[in-house]
């Protein structure tokens, strides 16, 4: 399967083409979010108040970056499990939210929300951090500065590569990849 050149924002049109397996080199801006940045922005929506970033068409990387050393954009920049955004996300797809960066699978909350509103879930590879980094060209902190790593950072990228694991039929590569290496 060739590698699919996307630019953020996404649109449904884009995501609805989108299946498990496909490699994917993301160009725009991304923005970060772990577990404590998705509850503040959720208890926001509680309140009736605004989102700090935009929503709609975006892409949220799960990671905590480390700090960046003399000449570099960022520090190591690698995916942290999505499970810990699950009671979180559904309510994001809900407004827009495209794509989700992370590692790890998703509960099916999040798999029949990324169905009913047309999103993704991209699996960035753990352990090469620091080639993924090489991969983000600015950073900046937009949002919750007291979280330290896990502030909301907006990172441009060029060709932050990505594989898609759920698609918004609901596949599931993790899944698809035990039957196939079980033969069946």
């Amino acid at each position: 399967m060739p590698q699919i050149r996307l630019t953020t924002p996404l649109t449904e049109e884009v995501v609805e083409k989108l299946r498990i397996g496909q490699r994917v080199l993301l160009n725009g801006t991304l923005y970060t979010a772990r577990d404590a940045a998705h509850k503040k922005m959720v208890e926001l929506l509680d309140r009736g108040e605004e989102l700090p970033i935009p929503i709609r068409g975006q892409v949220i990387y799960y990671v905590g970056p480390s700090p960046a050393k003399p000449g570099r954009v960022i520090g190591s920049a690698g995916p942290t499990t999505s499970g810990r955004m699950d009671p979180y996300a559904p309510r994001l797809i809900a407004l827009g939210l495209k794509g989700m960066i992370g590692k790890g699978k998703r509960s099916p909350e999040v798999i029949k929300a990324m169905k009913q509103y047309k999103a993704v879930y991209f699996a960035a590879v753990g352990g090469a951090a620091a080639l993924l980094a090489r991969a983000i060209k600015s950073c900046r902190v937009v949002a919750y500065p007291e979280l330290g790593p896990e502030a909301i950072h907006e990172l441009v990228v060029e060709d932050f590569p990505v594989i898609v694991v759920n698609d918004v039929l609901g596949a599931d590569l993790y899944e698809e990849g035990v039957k196939i290496y079980a033969g069946r």
